[in-house]
């Protein structure tokens, strides 16, 4: 028979311990339901490095209320002012408002400094498309982003090569946080609230079809990372797929592809002081840097504690095996550096604190991200994927959706019917 989702009797497996993993698990153990029922639940991660290894380590942390779909955002810009208050975000993980605008302008030559490598990124690059939200925002949007002139506080960017400077969003629109620190916080707060971590590969999600018209899942099957051990089984009464790109190596029919990101982050010369600002940038590459295109786009992103985050287009790349074994190009990574260094002496000074890639999960058939029950395949199966690069915006929202379906039968934080995976599987 199967079970009853609202009962007090509930197994609850997730698989995946990224951003949406590890807020939903957080949401999960919250629920007035949690403490009063026989509820258990458990979080396994393939890495064997821990949670937020992907994406969820390493993006770009932006939190904005133009972002998309609305129907997310709506709920989880509040949730995250909310969770930064109650649980110190500002300093536990970086939590703060910042502005955010379009720049345009010219780059520098970097051969007088010896700086130029001459590369460039590799691969067909491909638009990840972050600024989409800003289409279907309203008015009051629209004429924030007029045209200015450089920001007088915008301190890492010469004036002398800014062609114009557009405000995205009026200030408290657009927030960020450190998304390696929001991703641990999240699952370190779910652990103290009792749930379990299993460090292991989810190989199945084991579903009962002895009743044709009603299948139903039964388990998750995984491979711990400890060598030594075989493979071993949970039993479950819901699972909840929030595997990002990795989601369809265990529901195959699910449309999800990986976009490969690259990006860098610069720790500038004791001493600089690095100005609140998160820049989409359209620069006019010198001759030096333009082998490949006469252009580039880097987003660049000041953070808390003086470091900055810069990220290129994403390309792609085919999805590894597991998390662990995404490769890293090293000229991507270059380039991006080259390109931030054209426009600003103090990224140019700064140190390479890190060279990253990480794979966003995007529907490959157009819209999502895909969140709600997929009875189609099994009861009880949960899918939460495809946020592509507002996985971290949009965290708390589906985690919120995600615990009130599990724990209460329906969602009510929002109307999700766009989302819902009948629309995709």
């Amino acid at each position: 028979m199967s079970p009853d989702p609202t009962g007090d009797v509930k197994n609850i497996v997730i698989i995946g311990g990224g951003i949406i993993g590890c807020t939903t698990a957080f949401y999960l153990a919250s629920h007035p339901r949690y403490a009063s029922s026989s509820i258990d639940i458990t979080l396994i991660e393939a890495s064997k490095s821990g949670v937020a290894q992907g994406a969820s380590g390493k993006a770009g942390g932006l939190v904005a209320k133009w972002a998309y779909p609305k129907e997310l955002v709506n709920v989880s810009f509040s949730e995250h002012v909310r969770l930064a208050k109650e649980h110190n975000g500002e300093q536990r993980w970086g939590w703060r408002m910042v502005n955010c605008g379009s720049w345009e302008g010219r780059g520098e030559s970097l051969e007088s400094s010896g700086t130029s490598s001459g590369l460039g990124a590799v691969g067909r690059r491909k638009s990840l498309e972050k600024t989409l939200g800003l289409e279907s925002t309203d008015g009051s949007s629209k004429d924030a982003s007029s045209a200015s002139s450089h920001p007088s506080d915008l301190n890492w960017i010469k004036p002398s090569l800014t062609d114009s400077y557009s405000p995205m969003a009026p200030f408290g629109a657009t927030a960020q946080v450190h998304p390696y620190l929001f991703t641990t916080s999240m699952m370190d707060l779910a652990k103290e609230k009792g749930v379990k971590f299993v460090s292991g590969k989810a190989t199945a999600i084991n579903i009962d079809n002895s009743n044709v018209s009603s299948p139903h899942v039964t388990g998750v099957t995984y491979a711990p990372s400890n060598a030594t051990s075989g493979s071993q089984t949970f039993p479950a009464t819901h699972v909840i797929l929030a595997a990002g790109a990795w989601s369809p190596s265990l529901v195959p029919s699910l449309p999800i592809a990986g976009t490969r990101a690259h990006s860098i982050t610069i720790i500038p010369k004791e001493g600089t002081t690095i100005a609140p600002y998160v820049l989409f940038t359209e620069i006019t590459l010198p001759p030096d840097l333009a082998s490949e295109s006469s252009t580039a786009s880097p987003e660049i992103y000041a953070r808390p504690m003086n470091e900055v985050y810069c990220c290129g287009p994403g390309d792609d790349s085919p999805v590894p095996d597991t998390v662990d074994e995404v490769e890293v190009d090293a000229r991507a990574c270059e380039s991006i550096r080259e390109h931030v260094a054209s426009i600003s002496t103090e990224l140019r000074e700064g140190t390479v604190g890190r060279r990253q890639a990480c794979f966003l999960p995007v529907v490959s058939v157009g819209g999502g991200p895909i969140v709600g029950a997929a009875e189609s395949v099994a009861k009880g199966l949960i899918i939460a994927t495809g946020h592509t690069c507002w996985g971290i915006c949009n965290a708390p929202g589906t985690a919120k959706a995600i615990s009130e379906l599990v724990m209460d039968g329906k969602i009510k934080c929002a109307n999700l019917d766009k989302l819902r995976p009948s629309r995709f599987l």
